[in-house]
Formats: structure tokens, C-alpha cells, sequence
């Protein structure tokens, strides 16, 4: 008896293990992110909310590297039609020389109900910008497009020019 009680007490301890770390480690949830790119564009997609009740909006960010632009736009995906593009200077925003060699990437995130964000990381700099698109309710300019950088941090130490040698 009490060889089949401590067999059972060990089935059912490893049972409830198997279930218990099926349930923690088993699923994967899918990461979903639209972007892609070609030569010299980058191009992400992501919801833009307005408010409690938001419209079905989609924002799409387009990053020019000839340019050193980022475009961004919001597309109304129940009438199909786009807003007007607003810019951001990513030469001024991210510090950039002339003529340096630069190295960008970007992808959506979702920061809320309905709320994407962009990320925008330029390599060489280690620079991290952080930008929304929005639409205008106010009544004097109702639909046009905003853009907010909400933050530009460092992610890794700036490089600092090498000393010049001391002369003995």
C-alpha cells in the first residue's frame, strides 16, 4: 500500500511539473512587427490612437537615408486614405557630421491600447530616439499629422576622439 501511495505521489508531482512548465516556458508568443527595407529606406507601420474611441488609423514611418529624413504618416485603413507626411531632420536629431557613415535601424512597438511607438537607432552614434505620430482633434487644424520624439538617449558611451601623445 504503501508502495503504490509514494508511486502515485511521485506521478502526480512530475504531472503537475510537466503541466506546470508547459504552462511558463511552452507557448512562444509571436512577435508581430512590419517593417522592411530596401537600399537606402527603411519603411515600419504601426496603430496610432486618437483618443478613447479610436478610429481604425495605421501609421507609417519611412526613414530616407539620402535625405537623413524621417517621414511619417497616418492611414485611415476604413477610408484608405493618407494624411499629409510630417518630417523629422534625423542629421540635427541624432548629432550626425556631414558625410559620416551612419547606420540606422528602426522597428514599432506597442506602448498602449491601439499605441505604437517607433524606435530609431543609429549605430555608429549609439543613439536611441523614441517617436509617435498623432492626429490633430483640435478644431483649428483637425487631421493633420504630428510627430513627437519622446526621447533620445545614449545606449552605449559616446566614442571619444583618441588623446594626442604627449611629447617627452
Amino acid at each position: 500500500m504503501k508502495a503504490i501511495r509514494g508511486v502515485l505521489m511521485l506521478s502526480g508531482g512530475v504531472m503537475i511539473g510537466l503541466l506546470v512548465g508547459y504552462l511558463l516556458f511552452g507557448q512562444s508568443v509571436p512577435v508581430l512587427v512590419a517593417n522592411d527595407r530596401y537600399q537606402d529606406y527603411i519603411l515600419a507601420t504601426g496603430p496610432v490612437a486618437t483618443g478613447p474611441v479610436s478610429p481604425d488609423l495605421d501609421g507609417v514611418w519611412l526613414l530616407d537615408y539620402r535625405a537623413g529624413k524621417l517621414l511619417g504618416t497616418v492611414v485611415n485603413r476604413a477610408t484608405g486614405r493618407i494624411s499629409g507626411f510630417v518630417e523629422a531632420d534625423l542629421v540635427k536629431e541624432f548629432g550626425i557630421p556631414p558625410r559620416a557613415d551612419c547606420h540606422f535601424l528602426m522597428t514599432t512597438g506597442r506602448i498602449g491600447p491601439g499605441q505604437s511607438v517607433l524606435y530609431v537607432a543609429e549605430v555608429n552614434s549609439g543613439r536611441l530616439g523614441v517617436y509617435s505620430l498623432a492626429m490633430n482633434l483640435e478644431a483649428q487644424n483637425p487631421g493633420i499629422v504630428q510627430m513627437r520624439r519622446h526621447d533620445m538617449v545614449f545606449f552605449r558611451a559616446p566614442a571619444t576622439p583618441a588623446k594626442a601623445e604627449a611629447k617627452p
